[in-house]
């Protein structure tokens, strides 16, 4: 699944309001984001700024239907849960290097995924249990100057990205005793860069940013194929985490109050199938999806994700200030897999007991909408999902958002 992130707004004058750290979490994005990119803390005022943040997600979709093995294998559950909670901390310090020069360094989970579906649903030769983490520590800095009736900002900035996980299986089925499981555990690595550029009139709280994320290359995926016949070692030929492109704005439209919205873009489609192979035996060059050299393979078959939201901000004093939004997210799943569009409402408090000091507290509600998941043709010839299909309803998405920022 992927991840709900929240947004507030803090009065910062009778004329204008800054954005404060988390409290209206912008849509469920899909494809395997959680905690996605965010800069905002760089735009802080303070000479420095600290931030930490944590959201806890409860996706509840629901698998309904289930066949598997082109449906004819079908003694177990047509249900089963297709989505587990997760929590996706966050954490950064950003610090005034001299006049105009901004820098941040953070630390985020931008991708993950987890489903545990269980080992007694139709599907089970499909997936038993799926846990994808990451870690992302990145350093981004910016250089503003004069430019009309305001600011103009460039942002550039590189990151270093690990990503691991595993993925189990029924790999036979025994219907005295528990069934035979395989599992793959994986993990990579790779750097990415980001460049931006901003524009901003503080009188009256206008922002206009647009950032882009470079992909990631993950050319050292490498892990480990356990069956009940023993153990292998494996690798996955190279793959890319996506690159993306945000805008994002915002302006005070009356005295304490500011209107927001952004739009992204992720280019998940470059996530298609990974091919598994063992390393002792295959070589590169052999190893790609479908072919008789790959032992499994981790099938995600995306297509790329659009995210819209807008909100309103409103100061009520100096100590209170709150936040709504709406955003819809287009589903990266289209035909294979349960990641369909998602509606979701948020709204958020944040309190500012003293000038140096804001404390968040924010909730969502979501809907992600109904679907199917059956074969989906991708490339080399290979078909997607003929080891399961299922039906899911429309399911609630709910998630709740704790931070605080402390200025210097």
């Amino acid at each position: 699944m992927n991840i709900l992130r929240v947004k507030a707004l803090l009065g910062a004058g009778c004329f204008s309001l800054a954005m404060i750290g988390s409290a209206v979490v912008p849509a469920h994005a899909g494809g395997l984001e959680r905690g996605g990119y965010d800069i905002d803390l760089l735009f802080d005022p303070a000479p420095v700024a600290t931030e930490a943040e944590a959201t806890y997600v409860m996706p509840d979709r629901k698998y309904k239907n289930a066949t598997g093995l082109n449906g004819t294998f079908n003694v177990l559950s047509s249900t089963a849960d297709g989505a587990e909670p997760y929590w996706v901390p966050r954490i950064g310090v950003k610090a005034q290097v001299v006049q105009g020069v901004d820098c941040m360094v953070d630390y985020s989970q931008p991708w993950g995924a987890h489903t545990a579906p269980g080992a007694s649903w139709n599907g089970a030769f499909s997936n038993v249990e799926t846990d994808i983490k990451s870690n992302n520590y990145a350093g981004t800095c910016s250089y503003k100057f004069d430019a009309g009736k305001g600011q103009l900002r460039f942002i550039g900035g590189v990151f270093y990205q690990d990503i691991s996980g595993f993925k189990e299986s029924l790999v036979g089925f025994n219907p005295v005793g528990p069934s035979p499981i395989g599992r793959v555990d994986l993990e990579a690595s790779g750097w990415g860069w980001r460049a931006g550029v901003a524009y901003e009139i503080p009188d009256i709280a206008l922002r206009a940013s647009l950032v882009y994320n470079s992909q990631v290359k993950l050319d050292n995926i490498s892990g480990t194929l356990t069956t009940p016949r023993g153990s292998q070692p494996i690798y996955g030929s190279t793959q890319y985490m996506p690159d993306s492109v945000e805008l994002k704005l915002q302006s005070g439209i009356a005295p304490g109050w500011l209107a927001f919205g952004s739009i992204k873009w992720v280019n998940w489609s470059v996530l298609q199938s990974v091919p598994i192979c063992p390393t002792l035996f295959v070589p590169s060059s052999s190893c790609f999806t479908g072919s008789a050299g790959a032992v499994t393979s981790l099938d995600l078959m995306y297509r790329d994700g659009w995210t819209v939201s807008g909100g309103i901000g409103h100061k009520f004093n100096d100590q209170w200030s709150a936040a709504g939004q709406l955003a819809w997210d287009r589903g990266t799943s289209h035909g294979y897999g349960a990641q369909t569009d998602t509606w979701t409402l948020g709204g958020g408090v944040a309190y500012t007991p003293s000038p140096n000091i804001e404390i968040r507290l924010a909730g969502v509600i979501g809907v992600m909408t109904s679907g199917h998941s059956g074969t989906l043709a991708g490339e080399n010839g290979y078909v997607a999902g003929e080891d399961a299909s299922y039906d899911f309803g429309n399911d609630l998405i709910t998630a709740i958002n704790g931070g605080i920022k402390i200025k210097f």
